[in-house]
């Protein structure tokens, strides 16, 4: 039976655990619902060398990637997979960003950085934008009072059904090395989004609000600082990937549906 390794087994990985689960492969991983420690150095290196295929989704700290500042020689040999993010493009005035977009000028350096580190060990390289899935969408933005709509003409955004990341993932674990940008067919704008929601749930529209009268944290704000579209055509030529939810009407519908079943 092959073993995956995963270190971080949070919103993304889980599921990713789960699927691969599923198929037939052994998990070992780490995280607040992991089986090891991540401190642990020398049960998860046993565990490391018995692992045909690692995973990380741990994001950089202040000092670099602690995966690969504690683990890095241990990973030697290995199939590797790392989640990454399309925030290490920065911002391209609503362009289309694809992998051979420069990295490393936007507000996300460290993850560019580890980004460039795991790409240089032979990794592939999941780049991923704006999550969203089972309890975590615009539809508990809404209900619970939280969304805002931002009067930002033109910013356009990029995301991605959860599922959809489990299925690259997945792809990813038989392919060659490299970056892959994993987000859906429709960019759009956060305003959108949040009005499909809403129509969804029969609730009114959040009023269209400056980012000043906001009042957004420093993290959302600078998300509203970056504009580009998602390219994710290497993906689907190479990896073979579709998105189950090429748009966010089909990922808030299935939510919405799924939603209202489990009431």
């Amino acid at each position: 039976m092959p073993r995956l390794f995963i270190f971080g087994l949070g919103y993304c990985a889980a599921r990713i655990a789960a699927a691969a689960q599923a198929r037939g492969w052994e998990l070992v991983s780490t995280g607040r619902a992991g089986t090891l420690s991540f401190d642990d150095t020398g049960v998860v290196r046993l565990a490391l060398a018995d692992s045909a295929q690692v995973l990380s989704s741990v994001p950089p700290g202040g000092d670099g990637d602690p995966v690969l500042e504690r683990y890095g020689d241990a990973l030697a040999g290995k199939a590797l997979t790392y989640l990454s993010s399309t925030g290490v493009y920065g911002d391209c005035g609503g362009a289309w960003a694809d992998e051979s977009a420069p990295t490393g000028t936007g507000r996300r350096t460290a993850r560019a950085e580890a980004d460039g580190h795991w790409l240089d060990r032979g990794a592939r390289v999941l780049r991923l934008p704006g999550i969203y899935g089972p309890g975590r969408s615009a539809l508990e933005r809404v209900h619970q009072g939280a969304a805002r709509r931002i009067d930002l003409p033109g910013q356009v955004f990029s995301r991605v059904h959860v599922d959809d990341i489990v299925s690259a993932a997945l792809l990813a674990l038989d392919a060659p090395a490299g970056a892959y940008n994993i987000a859906d067919d429709q960019p759009c704008s956060q305003n959108a989004v949040i009005e499909q929601a809403c129509r969804l749930l029969d609730a009114p529209l959040p009023p269209l609000q400056s980012l000043d009268e906001a009042q957004l944290s420093p993290m959302a704000s600078a998300f509203y600082a970056e504009n580009r579209r998602v390219a994710n055509g290497k993906a689907k030529r190479v990896l073979g990937w579709r998105p189950v939810y090429p748009g966010y009407r089909e990922g808030l519908a299935a939510l919405f549906a799924s939603a209202q079943r489990n009431q």
